[in-house]
């Protein structure tokens, strides 16, 4: 038997085999199709739908530096470098009762290589007009300038509250976890983890808007009263606002009464300029914290804001601030920020 015969009766033997098995060959699997990120366009721009659900998510934030000066900004330093980074994650999507919207905001502050934290800023649930989890108080909606002073100490807490709202008018209260921090004045002997209640009511009837405020702390049994309204006036915006406080409180006692205004000059689409000025009455707390006393003070400024670009804006804070119980000083930033 020669070569030639041995090859063609390998290959016809290769073929007998092939055959007896060919019910056997194995098929590969078609490969799933790809599902591509869906746009949400049912609670504005940014959000999108996650991959395999009727969820919708956005993610925001910013990142912010700025120059800071002022009287012993970093110990005996009159000026500081600081930046922050902020990341926010905010889903939605609809139930029986509503649009259930969960946010977290995640924020780290950095002054130098070694300081830096990060944290939860807020971290919430709303759903029907309800509230729950770590979020800013309406002690933290607050002029847009830099020159007023109307909230005091941490406007963050673990909080529940409930807010009814339409187009134009909305009213609302909540229930605030207080922990008293390093710069709460307060009274004599009062401790941490206690329980504060707020409400508001606000409206809007054309080019005016406004709201009252209120805060009561119950374990110093003192609270505060806040209103400001706003009107478009010329190319910009008058707002003007007042504060009462009965005594130390966590929500307000940085005096006893103020009174402030500013002006939003909106010169194009680039350039805003605000000048603002504030009065506080009675700057010092009684020894029992059931009061204030004392001398008077204010503080005038000037806040620059320009667009450098899409997502791209600075900012320039120069404020003058006379105490009658203290030495005057000038104090501010320059800020830069990029959004996205």
């Amino acid at each position: 038997m020669n070569i030639r015969s041995i090859l063609i009766g390998s290959v016809a033997a290769l073929t007998s085999v092939s055959g007896a098995y060919a019910a056997d060959a194995v098929v590969a699997a078609e490969p799933e199709a790809v599902e591509y990120v869906r746009v949400c366009d049912a609670y504005g721009t940014g959000y999108f739908y996650i991959p395999g659900s009727e969820t919708c998510l956005k993610i925001g934030g910013y990142i912010r530096t700025e120059a800071r000066f002022g009287r012993d900004r970093a110990g005996t330093s009159d000026w500081d470098f600081w930046t922050r980074a902020q990341v926010v994650f905010t889903s939605k999507s609809e139930t029986e009762f509503g649009t259930l919207t969960g946010v977290i905001n995640l924020r780290t502050n950095a002054s130098n290589a070694s300081n830096a934290g990060t944290f939860l800023n807020e971290g919430y649930i709303d759903i029907a007009g309800v509230r729950a989890g770590m979020q800013y108080s309406w002690w933290d909606d607050d002029p847009s300038g830099e020159t007023d002073v109307v909230a005091s100490n941490s406007t963050r807490h673990n909080s529940l509250r409930y807010q009814y709202e339409t187009e134009n008018f909305a009213a609302g209260v909540s229930l605030d976890e207080l922990e008293y921090d390093s710069g709460y004045r307060g009274k004599p002997g009062e401790t941490s983890n206690n329980l504060g209640v707020a409400g508001q009511v606000s409206a809007k009837f054309g080019g005016i808007s406004g709201y009252l405020l209120g805060g009561y702390d119950t374990d110093t049994e003192e609270g505060a009263i806040r209103a400001i309204v706003y009107a478009d006036l010329g190319p910009g915006q008058l707002g003007i606002y007042g504060v009462w406080a009965s005594g130390a409180n966590y929500y307000y006692e940085e005096s006893e009464w103020t009174v402030g205004a500013q002006y939003v000059a909106k010169l194009n689409d680039k350039w805003a300029i605000t000048p603002g000025v504030q009065y506080f009455g009675h700057t010092q707390l009684d020894a029992d914290g059931e009061g204030f006393h004392g001398g008077d003070a204010w503080t005038a400024g000037l806040t620059i804001d320009y667009a450098l670009a899409d997502n791209l804006s600075t900012k320039l804070s120069v404020q003058y601030h006379d105490d009658d119980e203290k030495d005057d000083q000038v104090f501010g930033f320059l800020r830069l920020q990029r959004n996205f």
